[in-house]
């Protein structure tokens, strides 16, 4: 899956030009440009129903981008939580120190850049929402790839919420010859709550129209499946346990299953396979190297072997995982084993530790870089499970709960949970949550923060962790720059 180049001009996005899905090609298309801000994409594109797929297209393409998965993603998500630290070399990208020890200012750079990398998807979305409509074309396939957009609109607002609290609500874009109204220029922040509501509008709509599989040619686009488990885990952080069950029982019910060896799953051999439900797609494509664009490997490589050795597991991490349990080696890299491949961990590695969720053996092709072709996980079917069983376990429904909590245990090689109090089976699936998903969705900052456990834990580590002020990251001071003001910050920043 390719993606369309972009350029970001204040709020407003312009498309420029695209890439096709599934391979390269030329586009007969100009680029497009847009002289005053605030005014709509140019009537030349926007036209036809190939425009309507590439502009789609490049939703997914920005999932990519550096902001997106790079380290503004993995020092928000991942090095300010238990899992990880910042890794590399001391002084080697040693704004991620800040990160690391919960010292973060509203001027770091990391911010700035992870906001704009989710307003880029935003403001795509928003070009598809506003723009496809006028498009005369199939219906049924405009009416999925609206769905699409609006998917990925709701996933975005979810990084952003979880992160910052309410942020402005952008949801349109001027059409061909308008110009936007000069008190959209700069938004106010809308409520917590307000864009949880969007989010959750957004999925319901997603969920109603789109399929549930593709062909072989599109098997990477976003699925009923996806929409309902995303809209699942948007609920679980509203606490809408009744919600989740029922979402989470309709997922279930599709067909996914989990993939016998844990192991198989991060290999790019296990891309896309029974157990995933949503991953951003990687792909080298020979001579032009900017057309596969994800780093995310590549940064949290081994040092001096592969990449750049950013995001070292915690000793602490290496401790939550049970005797047996076969995550543990399928998560952690240590310096100087010996892969499932036959490659050897070089000794003299700065880290002791490397994420191997993001390893791919040293052999496989690498002429645009290391690991570029490596997938992200996002959504796999044992979440699913996993938010299956906290939600039942919160209604009182035991047995229930503890049906789905042991079909990931044993997948791990561990014996299965036969009984347990409400509040020691709460525990026991949260910790399954952080041994089965760590360093991989980033989802574990946030899930401590809304488990109300983040100051607990992380002061417990050494981290500067202060409850009523980090739950949220700082506004990024730039936005509020360029807003003159009509962004508030966050409370203690």
């Amino acid at each position: 899956m390719k993606y369309i180049y972009y350029s970001l001009k204040r709020n407003s996005l312009i498309l420029l030009s695209a890439l096709a899905i599934g391979g390269l090609y030329s586009c007969s298309e100009d680029f497009l440009d847009v002289e005053r801000e605030g005014v709509g994409v140019g009537e030349e594109f926007f036209t036809t129903q190939d425009h309507a797929i590439e502009a789609v297209t490049s939703i997914y393409g920005n999932l990519r981008e550096w902001n997106n998965i790079a380290f503004a993603h993995l020092a928000i998500t991942t090095i300010t939580s238990d899992n990880a630290e910042k890794g590399s070399v001391p002084g080697d990208a040693g704004f991620l120190d800040n990160f690391d020890n919960l010292t973060i200012t509203a001027t770091e750079g990391q911010l700035n850049g992870y906001w704009n990398g989710q307003y880029q998807g935003i403001n795509l979305a928003n070009q598809v929402l506003s723009n496809v409509p006028l498009i005369g074309m199939d219906e049924t396939l405009k009416a999925r790839l609206l769905a699409e957009a609006k998917f990925f609109r709701a996933y975005h607002y979810f990084n952003l919420v979880r992160t910052f609290g309410g942020v402005p609500l952008r949801l349109s874009v001027p059409l061909p010859g308008e110009q936007e109204p000069i008190d959209q220029l700069s938004l106010a922040r809308a409520s917590k709550e307000e864009v949880y509501n969007q989010i959750i509008q957004d999925l319901t709509d997603a969920a109603a129209v789109l399929p549930v599989s593709y062909d072989a040619a599109n098997k990477a686009r976003v699925t009923k499946g996806a929409a309902l488990g995303m809209l699942a885990k948007v609920q679980m952080y509203q606490e809408n346990w009744a919600e989740v069950l029922s979402l989470t029982s309709q997922v279930m019910g599709m067909g996914y299953a989990l993939t016998p060896n844990y192991y198989d799953i991060f290999r790019i051999s296990g891309e896309n396979n029974s157990e995933s439900i949503f991953e951003i797609q990687a792909q080298t494509v020979p001579g032009n190297c900017a057309a596969s664009n994800s780093q995310w490997a590549e940064v949290q490589g081994v040092r001096g072997q592969f990449g750049w050795g950013f995001v070292e597991p915690t000793e602490d991490l290496v401790n939550a995982y049970e005797e047996g349990d076969e995550r543990l080696d399928a998560t952690i890299l240590f310096r100087g084993e010996v892969t499932p491949e036959g490659e050897k961990i070089i000794e003299t590695a700065p880290n002791p530790r490397y994420n191997q969720k993001a390893y791919v053996p040293g052999f496989v092709t690498n002429e645009c870089g290391y690991a570029k072709d490596q997938n992200i996980r996002i959504l796999r079917y044992a979440e699913v499970l996993l938010m299956h069983a906290e939600a039942a376990n919160k209604l009182g429904q035991t047995e229930e709960a503890l049906s789905a909590l042991n079909m990931v245990r044993e997948r791990a090689g561990l014996e299965p949970i036969e009984s347990a109090t409400q509040e020691e089976l709460r525990e026991i699936i949260w910790h399954e949550r952080r041994v089965e998903l760590a360093l991989e969705n980033g989802d574990r900052f946030y899930d401590l923060v809304r488990q109300g456990r983040a100051a607990e834990v992380l002061k417990a580590l050494g981290k500067n962790f202060m409850e009523g002020k980090n739950e949220l990251f700082p506004i990024p001071q730039q936005q509020i720059d360029i807003s003159g003001g009509t962004l508030e910050q966050n409370p203690g920043y």
